[in-house]
């Protein structure tokens, strides 16, 4: 794939420290427990079980351009994972793209078009806002190029596909968990919640599924903080909101917020008092769990989302059938389940390391 010279000195930094990265494992990884939603693209339609299946391979060497809105964190790595093995399994180009945060959507927009004047055959896009990118997927789709959605949610109807699961509903699993803990009637708990990035769609879908699940129980939601999933970021938040209500019984909220927590938590010997919950699941979380510093934390099986939305690409390439509203069946991961999950579908492999090109 020929770069132009402004998409490649954007690329370029990121490519160098990648390095060389060997693909590990988990070419066996279906056929594969998932969700069809139909209609597509309302997260409200009914959904159904389905077997996934990708191909066997791609007919040619198709060019699949990647967006993702960071790097920063783990569950993007296993995103990251899933998009450079399934590329490789069936032999197509990937250049991935990262914007650095979820203050960046004019750069996000930027990468994207570059990568499409570069010749892309298709775009995936974990999309730094739910309607943001709506006139740039309009343009692109008029250039018969697919745009398939992952992870994040978008609102544009005229994308090619969907791989992702509802937010809502992690958010709910979330909540329904400690709600369960601490039904209505019984001694009132304080819950400070970090959903997330203002004005990401799956962070709106997560805190609507959270306050819906804890509404009816004996949960107080004494703080809600927005901001970026740096750790830097979600360490002050946790800060604050200590300092404003130090008698909270849990913090719940983002990965990055959980991880950021249990250092914050240990250091003022407040783990036995205050518990940390996690709305999705990344290796940080998974450590967390393990060693009880961590309640539980619902999987979307990220990885299996990254490799669908590929798989998604060039099916609509090559004129295959697909479907086009998938995501993984959601499940919950605590102490009792956390030393036999699939630990491959959630989780890149410990050596895995960030990769932005497949050749």
């Amino acid at each position: 794939m020929m770069l132009n010279s402004k998409f490649f000195s954007k690329l370029l930094p990121a490519v160098l420290l990648a390095g060389s990265t060997a693909l590990v494992g988990a070419d066996d990884w279906f056929p594969y427990n998932v969700e069809v939603w139909n209609p597509a693209f309302d997260m409200n339609s009914p959904r159904t079980d389905f077997s996934y299946q990708p191909l066997e391979a791609a007919s040619e060497q198709w060019d699949i351009c990647v967006s993702f809105p960071h790097m920063k964190d783990a569950y993007w790595s296993a995103v990251n994972y899933g998009v450079t093995a399934e590329a490789g399994r069936l032999g197509v180009k990937m250049q991935l793209v990262e914007a650095g945060g979820y203050t960046n959507l004019n750069t996000q927009i930027s990468q994207i078009e570059d990568c499409v004047s570069a010749g892309a055959n298709a775009v995936i896009i974990g999309a730094i806002s739910f309607d943001g990118l709506n006139n740039l997927v309009t343009e692109i789709r008029k250039k018969d190029i697919p745009v398939i959605d992952v992870i994040n949610g978008m609102s544009s109807p005229e994308l090619s596909a969907k791989s992702l699961v509802s937010f809502g509903e992690m958010g709910y699993k979330a909540g329904e968990y400690i709600a369960q803990q601490h039904p209505a009637g019984s001694d009132k708990v304080k819950v400070a919640w970090f959903p997330g990035p203002p004005g990401a769609g799956w962070v709106e879908a997560g805190n609507q599924g959270f306050q819906d699940a804890v509404k009816d129980s004996a949960i107080e939601v004494v703080e809600t903080k927005y901001g970026d999933t740096g750790k830097e970021v979600q360490l002050k938040l946790v800060e604050d909101t200590l300092e404003a209500h130090p008698d909270i019984n849990y913090v719940v909220g983002t990965a990055v917020t959980a991880e950021a927590a249990v250092g914050l938590l240990r250091s003022r010997e407040l783990l036995d008092q205050i518990k940390i919950m996690s709305y999705y699941f990344t290796p940080g979380v998974y450590q967390g769990i393990q060693r009880g510093q961590i309640l539980a934390a619902p999987t979307d099986s990220a990885v299996i989302q990254g490799r669908i939305a590929i798989d998604q690409a060039v099916r609509i390439l090559e004129g295959q059938d697909y479907e086009k509203h998938v995501g993984p069946k959601l499940y919950v991961i605590d102490d009792s389940n956390v030393d036999s999950f699939d630990r491959d579908s959630s989780l890149a492999p410990d050596s895995f390391k960030p990769t932005f090109s497949v050749n």
